[in-house]
């Protein structure tokens, strides 16, 4: 399985807590990551309006 559809943009933090920016390279549609302890998540990145950020393919 490749591993190149997701590209890692932004880095926030080194130990807990963690934030993370990722593009998926196919759709532009930006993901933000957060890992904190045991706990983490990983969803979109919305704008202003509730619209998913795409970044130019």
């Amino acid at each position: 399985m490749s591993t190149d559809r997701f590209e890692r943009i932004y880095v926030q933090g080194k130990f807990a807590p963690v934030t993370e920016i990722w593009v998926d390279k196919q759709t532009g549609v930006n993901y933000i990551f957060h890992r904190d302890g045991n706990a983490s998540g990983f969803t979109p990145l919305l704008d202003e309006t509730g619209k998913p950020v795409i970044s130019a393919k």
